[in-house]
Parts: C-alpha cells; sequence; structure tokens
C-alpha cells in the first residue's frame, strides 16, 4: 500500500506495518518528540497497523491534537502512581483538558497535600521507568470481566452502558490497565515535566445524587522551562481572579443567604455595570436598534410554544401555579420580542426590524458548576433580535458582525477566534432552511475577510450560528458572542409579513448577543484587566489627597470641579501620611491621584501620579480635566466607524 506525508513523497510498504515504523520509512525519525499521528485525518497511536493507502502526519508537542495526546496519557501516569500508592482507590474517569488534566478516582478520604506529593514523586518515577503502553482490544463480556476481576466497579458502569457487540479498547503500561479509546503516547517516558496541582470534590458522572468522588488536576510539558513558565502564569491567572479581585475591590459578592448563583453588584461594580449599560444602550441607538423591556415570567404556554419545554427543560426553573395557571421564570428573551413582532401586521417595507434588550434571565445551573460571575443561575443578557427577508439576512449578519467587533475592541479585546457552527444531530426545521442559513452566515464572514473554522453539528436545535471568542490578556480564550439563524421560531409563532406580491411571507428571526451576559463579561473584564479598568470604566477616575489639614478645603474644591465636568472623583481627606494614601489609591486600581499640598495651593495646581507609578507633573484642575477627557475619547469612541 502507499503511504505518504501531506506535501511529501509516497512510499510502499506491506499491509500491517504500524504508523510509526511507517513514518521511519518515510524518512521521519521517532525521536521523543514525535507523540502520535494522523491517519487520513483520525489520530491515532505510533503502534497503530496500517491497513490501506494513507497520508501521515506526525503530532508533536505544538499541536492541539498533540497536546491532548500528552495530557491524556499523563492521567494515566498520574492514576497508575494513584494506585501504586493507594490500591484501594477505584479509577473512574480522566479526561485531557484545554492545558491540563484531571482524574477521578473514589477512594475514602480526601487527597491531602502531602498524599499530592507522593503521587507526584511516584508518576515521575513511573516516566523514568519508560513503560511501554499498549493498546488491547476486549469484547464487552471481556472487558467487564476483568474490570471486574480488579474491583473497578465504575469502569464496569461504563462498560454496561456500551452498545452490545462493539469492540472495547484498554491501554496497558506495565501492571497498570485502564479502559480508554486513546490514542497515547508511545511510552511512560515521554512525559518529561509534570506536576500536580490541586484537588477538588466532584459527582459521579456529575449528578449530586451519585457519589462524591475525589479529583486530582494536574498539568505536564515536554520541559521543565515550559512547565516553569506554564505555573508562573497559573499564578498570574490566580492574582487576577474575578472572585478574589472582585472582593478586594468591593465590586461584587454572592452570598449564602441570597442563594447560589445570585450576584449582589455593589456601588463601585454597579457604576461600571452603569457605564457598561449605557454605552451598550447608546451604540444600539446609533446603530438603528428599538430598545424594548419585558418581564421576567410568563405563562408556561409561551415556552411551549417556543420549544424551550421540550429542547431546554432541564435547565429552566420549576413553573408556579398562578390563579390556575403555569407560569415560568423566563430562560431566554426571544419569545417576548417575537410577540412584540407580532402584536402588529408588517410589511416588506418595515424590515429589517432590530429589537435590544438588557434582559435579565434565570437558567437553573447545578450548583457543581456556578463559579463566581462567569456561571451564574440569573444573568442579564445583551440580547436582540432581528426579523429580516430572506434577501437581507446576509447583509444584516454583515453589520452584526462589524457591530459585534467594534463593541469588543471599545472594552480592550482585540484578538478573536471565529467558529461557523453547523446543524447537531437534535435540530428542527428544513434541510433547504439550514442550507440557505448555514450559507448566508458563510458568505457574511467572508464579505469581512475573517478567518473562521467550522464546528461541524456545533449550531442551535433551531439553526446555524457563528460563535466568536475573544482572547483576554493572558491568552485565554472566552465565547461571548454568538449570531443565531433562526426558522424555526417564525413558524412556530406563525409570524408573516406582506410581501411586494401582496402575500404573506415568513420572516427570518436572527438571535444575537455581543457580551454573551453583563456578569459573565464583567468578570471577563476584571481578569482581563487584573481589576485595573481603562479610565472610561473605571468606578472612581481620580483621588484627590491632602498632604495636611490646610489643603482640605482646596482639595474639596478640586473634587467638585472634576464631578462638574463629569468625572468620578473622590476625596481622600483622612488623616493619614501621603504615601499610605497613595498605596491605598494604587490597591483600589484608581488611575489617577492627585495630590494637594501647600505648594499646589499656591500654584493653583495638583500633583498628578498614574496608578503605574509615574509622575505626571503639576497640573491645574483644567488641565487635569483636558487629560481625563483626550484619555476617555482615546479608549471609548463615541460611535463605530460603520
Amino acid at each position: 500500500m502507499k503511504i505518504s506525508v501531506p506535501d511529501g513523497p509516497q512510499q510502499d510498504v506491506h499491509t500491517g506495518q504500524t504508523v510509526g515504523a511507517a513514518l521511519s520509512a518515510l524518512g521521519i525519525p521517532l525521536g521523543s518528540d514525535i507523540l502520535a499521528a494522523k491517519v487520513n485525518g483520525m489520530v491515532v497511536d505510533l503502534s497503530c497497523p496500517l491497513s490501506e493507502d494513507a497520508t501521515i502526519e506526525p503530532l508533536r508537542f505544538d499541536s492541539l491534537e498533540g497536546r491532548d495526546v500528552y495530557r491524556h496519557s499523563s492521567t494515566h501516569l498520574m492514576a497508575q502512581a494513584v494506585k501504586e500508592l493507594f490500591p484501594t482507590a477505584q479509577l473512574t474517569i480522566g479526561p485531557a483538558l484545554e492545558d491540563s488534566f484531571y482524574y477521578d478516582f473514589a477512594y475514602e478520604r480526601p487527597f491531602t497535600p502531602e498524599d499530592l506529593e507522593k503521587i507526584e514523586a511516584r508518576a515521575r518515577e513511573i516516566a523514568a521507568r519508560k513503560l511501554t503502553i499498549t493498546r488491547r482490544e476486549l469484547s464487552k463480556a471481556e472487558a467487564i470481566a476483568f474490570f471486574a476481576s480488579r474491583g473497578e466497579q465504575y469502569k464496569v458502569e461504563l462498560i454496561e452502558g456500551f452498545p452490545d457487540g462493539e469492540s472495547i479498547s484498554a491501554y496497558a503500561q506495565g501492571d497498570f490497565v485502564d479502559l480508554c479509546r486513546g490514542p497515547h503516547l508511545p511510552s511512560t517516558g515521554h512525559v518529561g515535566a509534570f506536576k500536580l496541582l490541586t484537588t477538588a470534590g466532584a459527582y459521579w458522572r456529575g449528578d449530586e445524587r451519585n457519589p462524591m468522588l475525589q479529583r486530582i488536576y494536574g498539568t505536564s510539558f515536554p520541559t521543565q522551562a515550559e512547565l516553569d513558565a506554564h505555573l508562573a502564569r497559573l499564578e498570574e491567572i490566580k492574582r487576577r481572579d474575578h472572585r478574589k479581585v472582585g472582593k478586594d475591590l468591593d465590586l461584587i459578592s454572592v452570598q449564602d443567604d441570597i442563594g447560589p448563583g445570585l450576584v449582589l453588584w455593589h456601588p463601585k461594580g454597579a457604576a461600571i455595570r452603569l457605564l457598561i449599560e449605557n454605552f451598550w444602550r447608546e451604540q444600539h441607538l446609533k446603530d438603528g436598534y428599538d430598545l424594548v423591556y419585558s418581564p421576567h415570567v410568563a405563562r408556561l404556554d409561551l415556552w411551549k410554544t417556543s420549544g424551550h419545554v421540550d429542547y431546554y427543560r432541564e435547565n429552566m426553573f420549576a413553573s408556579m401555579k398562578l390563579e390556575g395557571s403555569e407560569y415560568q421564570l423566563k430562560p431566554m428573551n426571544c419569545p417576548y420580542h417575537i410577540m412584540i413582532y407580532k402584536s402588529h401586521l408588517r410589511s416588506y417595507r418595515d424590515l429589517p426590524i432590530r429589537y435590544g434588550e438588557l434582559g435579565t434571565v434565570y437558567r437553573y445551573e447545578r450548583t457543581g458548576v456556578l463559579h463566581g460571575l462567569l456561571r451564574v443561575r440569573g444573568f442579564t443578557q445583551d440580547d436582540a433580535h432581528l426579523f429580516c427577508r430572506p434577501d437581507q439576512m446576509e447583509t444584516e449578519v454583515s453589520r452584526v458582525l462589524d457591530f459585534t467587533f467594534f463593541v469588543l475592541g471599545t472594552f480592550g479585546f482585540t484578538e478573536f477566534e471565529v467558529f461557523l457552527s453547523t446543524r447537531p444531530k437534535e435540530s428542527v426545521g428544513a434541510e433547504e432552511h439550514w442550507t440557505l442559513a448555514t450559507s448566508a452566515l458563510e458568505a457574511a464572514i467572508k464579505s469581512r475577510h475573517i478567518a473562521y473554522q467550522l464546528d461541524p453539528g456545533g449550531g442551535a436545535f433551531y439553526g446555524p450560528k457563528i460563535d466568536i471568542k475573544i482572547k483576554d490578556a493572558l491568552g485565554r480564550s472566552w465565547q461571548c458572542s454568538t449570531i443565531q439563524v433562526d426558522f424555526n421560531n417564525p413558524e412556530r409563532f406563525g409570524l408573516s409579513y406582506i410581501g411586494e406580491d401582496g402575500k404573506a411571507h415568513q420572516p427570518i428571526m436572527i438571535h444575537r448577543a455581543l457580551m454573551g451576559s453583563i456578569e459573565r463579561f464583567f468578570g471577563i473584564l476584571i481578569e482581563h484587566y487584573g481589576g485595573a479598568f481603562p479610565l472610561w470604566l473605571a468606578p472612581v477616575q481620580a483621588t484627590v489627597m491632602n498632604i495636611t489639614d490646610n489643603q482640605r478645603g482646596y482639595v474639596a474644591e478640586a473634587v467638585a470641579q472634576l464631578k462638574a465636568a463629569g468625572f468620578r472623583a473622590e476625596a481622600d481627606l483622612r488623616n493619614e501620611k501621603i504615601g499610605f494614601k497613595i498605596r491605598e489609591a494604587e490597591k483600589a486600581k484608581v488611575p489617577f491621584m492627585l495630590v494637594a499640598g501647600d505648594r499646589e495651593v499656591q500654584g493653583g495646581t495638583l500633583s498628578v501620579r498614574g496608578r503605574s507609578g509615574a509622575n505626571l507633573g503639576s497640573m491645574t484642575v483644567a488641565g487635569v480635566i483636558d487629560l481625563l477627557r483626550t484619555e476617555v475619547s482615546r479608549l471609548r469612541p463615541d460611535v463605530h466607524p460603520t
């Protein structure tokens, strides 16, 4: 059979030749840097035998697939170490993550920091043994019998759920064997630098009705230098954690007395939220949207018509009975906007219609997945729904793309990943509608010369979508913006407009969010800036402070002038040393500190200091106002360029 590497020469090899041997035949030496390979697009072990003509792409750590294999094998390395040290621990599951991995164990007690040290040392020892990792194929009955004989009841439960007649794979390294699809590294010796990070509790299969397991997180890299750099990055992520920064800066809180996943916005956090919302409203009005408001509850029948009861019930709060009818806390805003559209007869001349709302919704998220502002139960979507004719769809999507990048750019995000998500298995609607909508989304992306990736099957149940991920200051990707085409709801609700031909036609609906939700976006902003918000978003833009009591009146007058000019300024008149006041303002991330002593009073100036420690010299209050205006104008445009 014929084998080749992408854009490389072909080579004839015997059927049954392993992938590793085939690469060697192609002149690619199998050093420790080659971890696995893609054969005709499928990731496999280097020991996998070839059965047909193949294009083979070697995978190294610099590829997403290579890192996934590396970290997946690292979970087995950790699991083997746990089993050698704690033989009664039962194996459950252990996936690779983006830059780490974890494994869940059923054990009679939580693992301690001392346990982690022992496990990590043993894992390094196992790596040094350079154990060959081999794949085994078992029947369902053989797999059940094998893992039952080892007392691995969680593995048995998993296998029992597999279809009958399906071949089941397991991987062995020395005496350790784990149920796994693979692929894996050639040997444990391929794992270089290895570090365990933390432990946590996790319910079996994510269900709180099931037993609590012990989860161990870890990470691994080919070299110690790469691991050290990653650990330093983790420390920076920890320092920027929005839950810690939000508490330190007195921005938000989530309190048990209120309920999990429900956020309290403190005055400074609320000030930032108001700025975000005002900017959102201003720009939407300038971009041709009409702003609407909708109630927090509706009859359950509304959610039956929209399909949410059928497709989204597990994420909705329980309904409530009122006056003989069932009512539902809203999980989405879209049915309300549909009903506003439906309240009048519409003409083709009226379209497109764009409704925007900062609408608060409520979704039941399990306690185990709640996470500060990033995963909550009550949140405000920056929601909009567009109703348009088929011939307007591509133009409207293009406008939304431009608007999205403008808004995200204003908040300081300049790197994006764009995904076009296509029809999932569980979906509704005619195939021609899906094809038309997907083509329009793709055409809009291409018209803006935007690089994108396909996400097959990642669309919503009612239509395809564009998802936009932003990259923060630490290079992490966050899903925020989405543009979704919907033929389903206009049909379900019987929406129409009168066309140029005098007949009724069905409009197309576009669901669209730019920030996703105010809560989650604020959490991302906190971590992106580490709490040091740009001047236009800072809750306090300047603190004016006196050196002695002699300047109290002068400071008060300076603050009054700054406030009259529209800036958020406050006075620090405490009987403390000026160095202490400056340090306190720096800790509070105040962009500018304005100091007044006797010399400044006599000269009618203020000594200006930036939060980074830069000394900007002396300025009059008018000069400070000009400085602040220039900085705000630079960072916060009045309107997007389209």
